[in-house]
C-alpha cells in the first residue's frame, strides 16, 4: 500500500476592523477544509502569552487559560461551526481590546489536540482598533506643584477633538495659562507643553 504525503498550504485571511467602545464586533474566521469537523477552535492574542481569548473544544468552552478580561464577553458566531465558521463575537469592546487576534483550529483526523500543538500558523489574523467616536472631545486638567510653596497651581484646561489630540506623530502643542488668583508665588505666567 503506497504512502502519500500531502502538504496543504493554508491561505491566511487578514483583516483590519475599527470599532467604537461599547459595540459588539465579529472577528471573521473560516476553516479552509470544510470536509472535516472542527474539534478545537482557539482565538488568541500574541500579547497575552499563554492565556487565550477563547478556546472551544469538545463542544464546550474551556475557561482554564482564558484571559480574565474576556470572561463572559466572547462567543462563537456559530457554536456548531457549520461550514467551518469559527468567527468570534467580542462583546462590549473597550480601548484595551485594541490588538491583533489570531484564529486557529484543529479538525477531526489530525493528531493535534493539545494547546501546545495549536501553535501553528493562524488561519485568520484580525487587527482590531477601538477608537473614540468622531468629534468626541478629550479634556485635560493639569495641576502643578510649586516647589517653593508646596501648593497646587491650577492650570486652565483645554478641550480638543480626538483628531487634534493625535495630531502629527501623536503630538499636539497646547498653551496653558496658570490661574493668577491661586498662584501665591508667580513662578511663570505661561506654560507650553507638547
Amino acid at each position: 500500500k503506497p504512502l502519500y504525503n500531502f502538504i496543504f498550504k493554508v491561505q491566511q485571511f487578514s483583516k483590519n476592523i475599527t470599532a467604537l467602545p461599547g459595540q459588539n464586533v465579529t472577528l471573521p474566521c473560516q476553516a479552509a477544509n470544510n470536509n472535516k469537523p472542527i474539534i478545537v477552535a482557539e482565538w488568541s492574542r500574541p500579547d497575552l502569552g499563554d492565556e487565550y481569548v477563547l478556546q472551544y473544544r469538545d463542544e464546550r468552552f474551556d475557561p482554564e487559560n482564558q484571559h480574565p478580561s474576556f470572561k463572559n464577553r466572547v462567543d462563537l458566531q456559530d457554536r456548531q461551526m457549520k461550514d467551518g465558521d469559527v468567527s468570534l463575537i467580542l462583546k462590549d469592546v473597550t480601548f484595551n481590546d485594541t490588538a491583533t487576534y489570531e484564529c486557529r483550529v484543529v479538525q477531526r483526523g489530525t493528531n493535534r489536540r493539545k494547546r501546545a500543538d495549536l501553535k501553528t500558523e493562524p488561519i485568520s489574523t484580525i487587527t482590531l482598533r477601538v477608537v473614540a467616536p468622531p468629534g468626541e472631545a478629550a479634556s485635560w486638567l493639569l495641576m502643578f506643584v510649586s516647589a517653593d510653596t508646596s501648593h497646587l497651581l491650577p492650570v486652565s484646561h483645554q478641550q480638543v477633538s480626538q483628531q487634534e489630540a493625535m495630531g502629527m506623530q501623536g503630538r499636539r502643542r497646547m498653551d496653558l495659562q496658570i490661574s493668577e488668583e491661586s498662584d501665591p508665588v508667580p513662578l511663570f505666567k505661561k506654560l507650553s507643553c507638547f
